[in-house]
């Protein structure tokens, strides 16, 4: 692992209130302002690209990418493999937040994810996180954060807002197009839409696993640059795995453990 010394980490715990907790539950989405100083995510924001970089097998142009590749360059469980991104992935500051929001003690990580959408890259289809998750619970949330001041035209979070509360639509066997499902969902329900207006680098959005959402196009002539992080309540177990999707699920980010046990492998550290 390559080790970044002198890197700043985040001090003391975000206070979250008890109006942006009620707004969260309600809503199944929440901007928070300032999770990390201008400092601290500048270094950070580095030390991730430079990550990526380095991992990354992706050596095609944006337009010669099949449908998902032009949508954002990504790359999972970089905590994994390099120290510096370990202490922000297992930062306590930011776990507090989503135990606080989950109104739960503890959290563990299901995994975190480098999304970095270049100029011009596509928008992501409506989804749930949750449908492709193999977990008993739905205490789970994830954090996006900006790593760069963004503005609308760069591809934000879209949220379907409330539309957590009924938990995981869609249904494999029903359906072999969720983007013009989730659509549907959305107007039938009569879901309102919402999305932040700017971020600063140190903003973040959370999300419950089961909020419909997507993240729009970049139109700009910048790479928007996020880190994202999810977290799953400590206690949760390994559900039997219902599609495809799920098994490589059940495999890349929970070690392959049987269902019935706790999802607490090796993959899923204790953070708070």
């Amino acid at each position: 692992m390559a080790i970044l010394k002198n890197i700043p980490l985040p001090e003391g715990f975000l206070d979250v209130s008890m109006a942006q907790r009620d707004e969260f539950r309600v809503n199944g989405h929440l901007l928070v302002r300032g999770v990390l100083n201008t400092q601290d995510v500048a270094n950070f924001r580095q030390l991730i690209v430079d990550v990526v970089k380095r991992q990354s097998r992706e050596k095609r142009r944006l337009p010669e990418r099949g449908i998902y590749g032009r949508a954002f360059g990504q790359m999972v469980n970089l905590w994994r493999v390099d120290e510096g991104v370990r202490q922000f992935v297992l930062s306590k500051r930011l776990a507090k937040v989503a135990a606080d929001l989950l109104g739960v003690a503890n959290v563990r990580i299901y995994h975190d994810h480098a999304l970095l959408k270049e100029a011009g890259g596509r928008e992501t289809y409506w989804h749930q996180d949750q449908y492709y998750w193999p977990l008993d619970t739905a205490d789970t949330v994830t954090m996006a954060m900006a790593l760069t001041d963004q503005t609308i035209e760069m591809g934000m979070f879209v949220f379907a807002t409330g539309s957590h509360r009924q938990g995981t639509i869609m249904d494999p066997k029903l359906s072999s197009e969720p983007d013009g499902t989730y659509r549907r969902y959305i107007r039938e329900q009569r879901f309102s839409l919402s999305r932040a207006a700017g971020m600063r680098a140190g903003d973040a959005t959370w999300h419950y696993g089961n909020t419909v959402h997507h993240t729009a196009a970049n139109l700009s002539d910048r790479r928007r640059e996020m880190m994202t992080i999810t977290y799953m309540a400590d206690g949760a177990r390994v559900a039997q795995p219902i599609h495809p999707a799920q098994v490589s699920e059940l495999n890349n980010w929970l070690n392959g453990l049987p269902p019935g046990r706790l999802a607490a492998s090796e993959f899923n550290p204790l953070v708070l």
